[in-house]
């Protein structure tokens, strides 16, 4: 009987909880050796309620362990490459919490670092919400069903930092976030799945509209993060395609919006339209001229969370990465880390490459 798999785990917050502990303890073969959190005594009621055999006090205590195989990495994006790094060079494979880094710098280290040891797994939790139709959008895509697309319109809004009297969250904390701003990053992969290829250059305008807010401890602090920012974006022409106007990226992403929310992703082609209505968890598909109709996706094309089933049969069966490895998290940081030059140079455009 082979050696069960002996993970770690550093920064047990929401997402840990919900999915990887309990994602983790389910499979056979595996064992929750250890846990360390930002309190002792979290950490411990973290260890109580999952059954993990020790909690230590120091992220390095988990990374330097010999009875560890592999480490979750939990916690805000301050700690992921600096952690992940750490634990490649200790010889342990890697699933982090997205986001991947707090810039570039950070994000192209931890690659580096990864491709320098290629018996390591190195694997980024994925964007879930587009899951059940990334399968069926990529289909549509490559079958030509939409023509030559010609724009792609995100757009993700919500009230959370409408109120100028809220305290700050980890999310606008540039220590803790760095250059990740609302939900432009994920939303990003998910486009970056079914189109598989970046921008040429991006043009960007942002606003802080709370300048200073409290922290934990009732300190006032600078906001320096936007809470909304306004994207355009460029696309090469695709090779034959005889596209004239070529294919836009059209972002908005806002946390100052009140009333309901605006959560979908639009593909627009010559042919058709798909709009993936993510507060509804629909896909919708209009042709030119025709009505639009729900995309009816049976049983077995939709996608489902697996990430840590993912993680195990990397190491276990030597299957490459696909949701999410570091070569793509870099791609989804190279987009971020350029929005973030343009709209602070005053809307400059900046090449990706």
């Amino acid at each position: 009987m082979s050696k069960p798999l002996r993970i770690g785990f550093i920064g047990a917050g929401g997402n840990t909880r919900l999915r990887h502990l309990p994602g983790f303890k389910a499979m056979p073969g595996l064992e929750l050796v250890a846990v360390s959190n930002r309190t002792k005594a979290s950490a411990e009621k973290v260890a109580a309620e999952f059954g993990i055999g020790r909690v230590v006090e120091t992220w390095r205590e988990i990374v330097e362990a010999p009875d560890i195989d592999a480490v979750c990495i939990g916690t805000w994006p301050n700690l992921h490459g600096r952690v992940t790094v750490a634990a490649l060079r200790a010889g342990k494979h890697v699933l982090t919490e997205a986001r991947m880094a707090r810039s570039l710098a950070e994000a192209e280290a931890m690659l580096a670092e990864a491709k320098a040891r290629p018996d390591l797994v190195a694997q980024i939790v994925p964007a879930p919400m587009s899951l059940p139709f990334d399968k069926t959008i990529a289909g549509l895509l490559l079958r030509g069903e939409l023509g030559d697309l010609r724009e792609v319109c995100v757009t993700c809004t919500g009230a959370g930092y409408a109120d100028a009297s809220a305290p700050m969250t980890w999310r606008q904390d540039m220590a803790l976030s760095g250059k990740n701003t609302l939900f432009m990053g994920i939303y990003y992969e998910m486009v970056l799945r079914w189109l598989q290829r970046e921008p040429e250059a991006v043009v960007a305008q942002a606003a802080v509209f709370t300048p200073e807010r409290r922290d934990a401890d009732g300190t006032a602090q600078q906001v320096v993060i936007p809470e909304s920012v306004s994207i355009l974006g460029t696309y090469a022409p695709s090779t034959g395609s005889g596209q004239a106007g070529g294919l836009r990226l059209v972002a908005h992403f806002s946390g100052v919006e009140p009333g309901l929310p605006r959560n979908e992703i639009r593909l627009n082609g010559g042919k058709a339209g798909l709009r993936l209505d993510l507060a509804k968890n629909e896909l919708w598909f209009a042709p030119v001229g025709g009505a639009e109709k729900p995309v009816d996706i049976p049983p077995e094309r939709r996608g489902a969370w697996r990430v840590e089933a993912d993680f195990v049969d990397s190491i276990r069966d030597k299957k490459p990465v696909r949701l999410t490895d570091f070569a793509t998290g870099v791609q989804c940081m190279r987009f971020t880390e350029a929005v973030w030059q343009s709209w602070s140079s005053g809307g400059a455009r900046v090449a990706l490459h």
